[in-house]
């Protein structure tokens, strides 16, 4: 889909690609090509942080005073594209995009002091507290429970799905503090350090073969009661503003450098299959362009999400109808790499640079499968597609 962009933005374009040309090592390239997760693991990620962080890019979203860019919402989109389209690896978001914005409303000024250059700078890591194994897209049915003892919370029970908690040297975390009444009420949100006494980490290792996920149990784990972002009991706002920021963002430009990628696969797979496999080559050609106009339909969304966002609108149901239009195309998209890959898609693999050597494997295909097994939970983290689903249909019925 082509955009006309303004001199201004023309010029913006250049510059990111400019220091990308010059800071994006081949590397790193290689660190966000084999990245099939939703983001890079911590050491090559973090690295990437840091670089950006040099040039004052790693938290564009932020407010300006915090370290941000003061970018147009367009910018912020060019900014995504040129990063997708040049393979920089992902980065987590669980510090920059998560618990920074909810820092940066709900927090005190000397939590905004002691949390924010960390994450700025990469010197901290964050694992994000929510799910737990009876209270996933239900989680305001959670029950790990923190009691004050004086200037501290005791803390009593289990997380799960904790991505990269391995990695963290800091968590934030939902938790009970209060029973009765509706299920949202009594729970707060706390942020504190990692590790602590009587907290374990357990992994979780993945259909994928990955270990991004953990299960992380609590056992009388004392926390500083200054950790409490907002009042006590009152988490669930606090909840519910970070999730806007975790289902936000941009889709379109992952989803079109993952089209790219599988367009150069099918080409080199029906190239080597030669005029045997012309009619498959032709049916997945078709099925590649459909991905493209299903890609267009999704960037027209949110370029016109852009405008609004200009003009000082509020968010209202765009992050649930990007969550889902996103999720189940990125899905789709995985499926039709396993089906370009074929009988090598059932290597298991590690992506690193073994490939390069003597197995006669494409890099692609081991990437497929990874790929296509990691994405099966686009639909669910963030909040389930079916409960995005009642959300956008509540508003839509209300504003009839």
């Amino acid at each position: 889909m082509a955009w006309t962009l303004s001199a201004a933005e023309t010029a913006f374009r250049d510059e990111v690609r400019d220091f990308l040309a010059r800071e994006l090592t081949p590397e790193l390239r290689a660190a966000g090509r084999r990245c099939s997760g939703i983001f890079t693991d911590y050491a090559d990620g973090n690295r990437w942080h840091r670089v950006l962080a040099q040039r004052g890019w790693s938290v564009p979203h932020w407010p300006v005073e915090h370290g941000g860019t003061g970018w147009t919402p367009m910018q912020h989109y060019l900014f995504a594209s040129e990063l997708a389209a040049a393979d920089a690896p992902p980065r987590a978001p669980m510090g920059p995009g998560m618990v920074a914005p909810v820092i940066i409303a709900f927090g005190t000024e000397a939590q905004k002091q002691a949390w924010l250059p960390g994450i700025r700078s990469g010197e901290d890591y964050w694992c994000q507290g929510y799910s737990e194994p009876q209270s996933g897209s239900d989680l305001a049915s959670l029950q790990c429970k923190a009691v004050r003892d004086g200037d501290d919370y005791v803390i009593n029970g289990t997380k799960i799905w904790t991505t990269h908690a391995q990695y963290a040297n800091r968590m934030f975390c939902l938790v009970r503090t209060a029973s009765g009444g509706k299920a949202q009420q009594g729970i707060s949100f706390l942020c504190f350090d990692i590790p602590r006494a009587g907290l374990t980490i357990r992994p979780i290792i993945s259909i994928s073969g990955d270990h991004e996920l953990n299960q992380v149990f609590f056992d009388d784990v004392r926390v500083p009661a200054s950790g409490l972002i907002g009042e006590e009991n009152q988490g669930w706002t606090v909840a519910k503003y970070l999730l806007q920021h975790e289902r936000g963002g941009a889709w379109a430009p992952m989803l079109r450098a993952r089209l790219r990628r599988l367009r150069a696969a099918a080409d080199s797979a029906f190239s080597a299959a030669g005029d045997t496999a012309a009619d498959e080559a032709r049916e997945m050609a078709l099925r590649l362009a459909e991905m493209d106009c299903a890609i267009d339909a999704v960037e027209a969304t949110e370029l016109q999400s852009l405008r609004a966002q200009a003009r000082g609108e509020p968010h209202g149901i765009r992050p649930s109808m990007g969550k889902v239009m996103g999720s189940e195309l990125r899905q789709r998209l995985t499926e039709l790499g396993v089906e370009i890959a074929a009988h090598y898609a059932a290597a298991d693999l590690p992506l690193d640079d073994s490939l390069q050597g003597a197995l006669a494997v494409p890099e692609e295909s081991v990437f497929s499968m990874s790929a296509y097994l990691n994405d099966r939970a686009a639909s669910i983290y963030a909040g389930s597609n079916e409960v995005q689903r009642n959300i956008i249909a509540a508003q839509l019925l209300q504003s009839r």
